[in-house]
């Protein structure tokens, strides 16, 4: 199998990583050892340094195994970007147990769903949560540790650190083997699945990057914590920052507004995002010049970042923004840019130790030459253990250690991949297929848009219909038949959207990811086309 991807790897960058037999908890245990005293968590006014949140991790692991959490109890772990939420997420991997993640926004059938489906036994949130807990029946069925500051019962988390028991158990970890994190699916395509990530998984993943950035401990790195803790790829950037000694600073909610101000005060050097956040941002009429000096260089995840968007952010700060790839089943990460050699509207290449693939769509197994579009198919340490209780969906996406992403993508001839769509998004509109994102790209580069999502909806003549749903820029005038005109000059005429739609916002995850499912499942209660013809 060609690897052509490699040649771009950074000097002295290995094809291959050793990953180190250790779990999670070693990672905080081994900065903790040595660099003592460096910052380690920033959360408000609160500190701590690397010696201080080990001594806190241990005295919360120890207090909790007193009240009885063991190896592989499922803890659900329902925090926003606080102290909290890493204190307890390192305490419940020095015990074993398998952290649950929970979104702390989820409402009772979505916080129903996970906990039960993830037969959790303990719960670590906010008094907050305690009414929707009663509500679903599971307040007397959960030992529950709550994380408010100025909480002061038995089971409050800051008085049990307070007790200061002495009585851990031994470590015995497998990494290869042992189950860390149960994180749930955004469910964007369905109920949402506990994909199981190892200790292997997570700090495999950890060690890719850092091999590929160059394999040195930048210690007097900040980094802003934004991307929400509960999502794969601001867990794993918090397991990346707490392993180089780097220090972690809190973002509990995101709000354009109180981020410029965390910018200001605390001068974070690491950015990473998503990219409804840099929209945010080049439009935030606030923005000074000087503002983002302090960051040598952005990330971006979790969903395709528009060339649009990254070229005019990059010419207003003068910031550089990587963007990589990943997703919940590999930990995330599994693509990213060099540095070096960035190529716009690319995913980037594949890290060390990681085999891509383009695959056809009716078989999974006819590997598909440069620039062919097919099935995204990955293979390496960050690849899932599997679905949490759900054998056969496992079975259908893991193959011969091949994970079948479900995303559509191509690979150009010198290794770098692109991603065109979800399978089930690709719009096929008079026998043609319809990449969404390839239209969204050339909406996006309309100087009156803000942000947009493009979608097939039903057509008794062409089978599906191109829709666009925008959000215009503040104050810009612009109609159906402008964006219509736009698009008709840059893409083929069966790609152009028939129906443009204008909207004040836009359906998002809670990491920012727009929401395709929201607007079709919209359109299917509608049964009619909505908004303005082009």
């Amino acid at each position: 199998m060609s690897r052509p991807w490699q040649q771009w790897y950074p000097e002295g960058v290995a094809a291959e990583v050793e990953i180190p037999s250790i779990s999670l908890y070693q990672l905080l245990e081994r900065s903790a050892q040595d660099y003592p005293n460096r910052p380690a968590v920033i959360d408000g006014d609160r500190e701590w340094n690397y010696a201080q949140l080990k001594a806190d991790v241990d005295l919360l692991a120890a207090a909790m195994y007193a009240r009885g959490v063991r190896q592989g109890d499922r803890v659900a772990l329902a925090l926003p970007n606080t102290a909290e939420y890493i204190l307890a997420y390192y305490a419940i991997h020095r015990l074993g147990g398998i952290v649950v993640q929970v979104n702390p926004m989820y409402q009772t059938s979505e916080l129903e769903y996970i906990l039960k489906d993830s037969e959790a036994e303990w719960f670590i949130g906010r008094r907050e949560q305690e009414e929707k807990l009663n509500k679903i029946g599971m307040r007397e069925k959960l030992a529950v540790i709550w994380a408010d500051l100025g909480e002061t019962g038995r089971n409050s988390l800051y008085s049990m650190i307070a007790e200061k028991q002495a009585s851990l158990p031994p470590l015995h970890i497998d990494p290869q083997e042992d189950v860390a994190v149960l994180q749930y699916t955004g469910g964007t395509t369905g109920r949402a699945k506990g994909v199981m990530l190892t200790h292997r998984n997570l700090v495999g993943t950890v060690y890719q990057g850092f091999m590929f950035g160059g394999g040195v401990r930048k210690v007097e790195e900040r980094i802003l914590g934004m991307p929400p803790l509960y999502h794969v790829y601001g867990m794993s950037r918090m397991n990346s920052t707490i392993f180089s000694a780097q220090a972690y600073i809190c973002l509990p909610k995101y709000d354009v507004d109180t981020l410029l101000q965390l910018i200001r005060k605390h001068r974070p050097t690491g950015f990473p995002a998503v990219p409804t956040v840099y929209i945010s941002l080049l439009n935030h009429p606030d923005l000074k010049p000087g503002d983002l000096d302090c960051i040598t260089v952005c990330g971006s995840g979790s969903a395709p970042l528009p060339a649009e968007v990254m070229q005019s952010f990059e010419q207003k700060t003068g910031v550089p923004i990587i963007e990589g790839y990943g997703l919940s089943e590999t930990s995330p990460a599994t693509h990213t840019n060099p540095m070096a050699r960035r190529k716009p509207g690319s995913i980037g290449i594949p890290l060390p130790s990681t085999d891509c693939r383009i695959v056809d769509l009716e078989t999974g197994m006819r590997e598909l030459p440069a620039g062919e579009p097919g099935e995204l198919v990955i293979k390496g340490p960050q690849v899932m253990k599997g679905y949490w209780k759900k054998p056969e969906e496992t079975e259908a996406v893991l193959r011969d250690g091949w994970f079948y992403t479900g995303d559509m993508a191509r690979m150009d001839e010198e290794g770098y991949f692109y991603i065109v769509g979800r399978k089930k998004e690709l719009i096929i509109t008079s026998g043609f297929n319809v990449y969404p994102i390839e239209v969204e790209e050339v909406i996006y580069q309309h100087p009156s848009v803000a942000e947009a999502v493009v979608y097939g909806v039903p057509d008794a003549y062409r089978g599906e219909t191109v829709k666009a749903a925008i959000v215009p820029r503040h104050d810009a005038r612009v109609t159906a038949e402008d964006i219509a005109e736009w698009c008709a000059e840059r893409l083929a005429r069966y790609k152009v959207p028939k129906i443009i739609q204008f909207r004040t916002e836009l359906p998002k995850t809670t990491v920012g990811k727009i929401l395709r499912r929201a607007l079709l499942e919209e359109e299917q209660r509608t049964r009619a086309p909505e908004g303005e013809k082009a």
